[in-house]
């Protein structure tokens, strides 16, 4: 018996040798795959151990802070005509009484880029603030002023009294790649200071959200909500490279889509604030549009890149240039410009009256253009949208829609130029072609593949000579000129 057991413990032994070399030899395999997995988060693995973040937020943490801003409300009247003394002596002591102006309390956040009290933050969060207090991380708590603020980019800085400050350097965003991991640091909602982890999901983003003036997004899925605006977006080195400020969300809260002002424009933005206390952009004189396939195909361009130009300001740098309308703008300083915000973002950087190199498509040839930049004004309000019917005018079923000359009266209303040549549109077909091209009644089509067309005729036999490719149709919309790709009814 003595002797089975015996046998017995020595196979036992023997198996269990075996299956311990096995897990070793599995765990010596696993490692090595581990090690060489293109995927592994090489950043995950340099913040430390077990690819925590815990000493890179430690180290940031201390330079973002809470912005509290209080602002004047008014409170809307009810009754317009209390502060008058006769309706007062009518209705005596029972006469309500006008709600005093409240105050509105906003909560942002802001990132410390130099020690001696300097914040960067966004525009939004302090604007229309009649007064502005900064909360440390360590529950310190000071007043601050506005040094400058710059609407287009939605940034602005604050200063406050205080030395020795930690701040965040600022990173290079354009050496920032699609898939990198960053971190996410600010006061959402409220809460306290919070930091949420991701990727940059894209970059040169135009969100649409604000403006639209100088748009030029990191967009991340680094979880950012309201009380974020104006804190850190950084990379696993600890460095700055965007100012958090928008989310896209149907509910208000984040659904993985935020964008960030890239740490590059917000420098340049800070750096002319602190000179100067505005900023001052370059301009070409051109309004632009992109170019999409369908005006790639009309134009014969190899691809679709590039921003087109829809006018030339009379005078400006780009008409004593020699650039043209029609012309498709590619570079600038051998830069690729890839559509009309990346061209808007790089002549905006520039500053005014500085040379620069201006690459264009005409008629299937490069051309270089050198262009002295003027200043760039304050943007003026965008026009409201208007409708209006008109049932006269000539109709062209294969594309819906009607036009008809333009006359002195129709000019007036619909805020076209009374020496403008085209025919209006008049009528729009909501199923039709020139509805899906984006063509709207009161719309002046001027040309069509670059030929003027001044009556009905010429239109239509300017729209036969595209055959089956869309035509090339220049619109005026009150003040605005663009291009527009126009297909005949399917």
């Amino acid at each position: 018996m003595s002797g089975s057991i015996s046998r017995i413990n020595i196979f036992l032994s023997f198996v269990l040798v075996i299956f311990s070399f096995a897990v070793c030899t599995g765990q010596s395999k696993l490692v090595g795959i581990t090690a060489s997995q293109p995927a592994t988060p090489v950043a995950a693995e340099s913040a430390g151990v077990q690819g925590s973040y815990a000493d890179l937020v430690s180290r940031v943490s201390p330079a973002v802070v809470t912005i509290r801003s209080t602002e004047r409300a008014r409170a809307a009247q009810q009754f317009p005509f209390m502060d008058d003394p006769t309706f007062r002596e009518f209705f005596g002591d029972r006469w309500p009484q006008q709600q005093t102006p409240r105050q509105v309390q906003g909560v942002g956040s802001g990132v410390i880029v130099n020690a001696d009290g300097y914040i960067l933050t966004n525009h939004h969060v302090v604007d229309g603030a009649i007064e502005i207090k900064v909360e440390l991380n360590d529950n310190r708590t000071f007043t601050a002023k506005v040094v400058g603020s710059d609407p287009p980019s939605d940034l602005a800085v604050l200063k406050i009294d205080a030395a020795n400050l930690p701040v965040v350097s600022i990173g290079d965003s354009d050496k920032v790649r699609v898939g990198d991991f960053v971190l996410a640091l600010g006061n959402p909602l409220g809460v306290g200071q919070t930091v949420t982890s991701g990727i940059v999901s894209a970059k040169g983003r135009a969100s649409g959200l604000s403006d639209g003036s100088f748009e030029d997004f990191l967009q991340t899925d680094a979880a950012i909500n309201r009380g974020n605006s104006g804190g850190a977006l950084v990379n696993t080195n600890g460095e700055l490279i965007g100012i958090n400020s928008q989310i896209l969300s149907p509910s208000g809260g984040n659904i993985g889509i935020g964008f960030a002002i890239p740490s590059n424009m917000a420098k340049a933005v800070m750096d002319q604030l602190l000179k100067t206390g505005k900023v001052r952009r370059g301009m070409l004189g051109v309004t632009i549009q992109p170019v999409n396939a369908d005006l790639a195909s009309s134009l014969d361009l190899p691809a679709a890149r590039g921003a087109i130009v829809t006018s030339v300001a009379a005078g400006g740098p780009a008409e004593k240039a020699g650039l043209k309308r029609g012309d498709v703008i590619t570079a600038i300083n051998k830069q690729p410009v890839s559509d009309d915000n990346s061209l808007r973002n790089l002549v905006a950087s520039k500053a005014p009256g500085s040379n620069v190199e201006v690459t264009a498509l005409r008629n299937g040839r490069d051309q270089n253009f050198q262009v002295a930049l003027a200043e760039l004004p304050d943007r003026p309000e965008r026009d409201s949208e208007e409708t209006s019917s008109n049932k006269g005018g000539t109709g062209n079923d294969r594309y819906g829609l009607t036009v008809q000359p333009l006359t002195p009266q129709m000019a007036a209303r619909y805020n076209l130029d009374a020496d403008d040549q085209g025919l209006l549109v008049t009528q729009i077909d909501m199923a039709g072609s020139a509805a899906n091209a984006g063509i709207r009644q009161g719309d002046l089509i001027q040309e069509v593949n670059r030929e003027p067309v001044k009556n009905v005729t010429e239109f239509t036999a300017a729209l036969q000579k595209s055959g089956s490719k869309p035509a090339l149709v220049l619109v005026k919309r009150r003040s605005v000129v663009l291009y527009l790709t126009l297909k005949a009814n399917s």
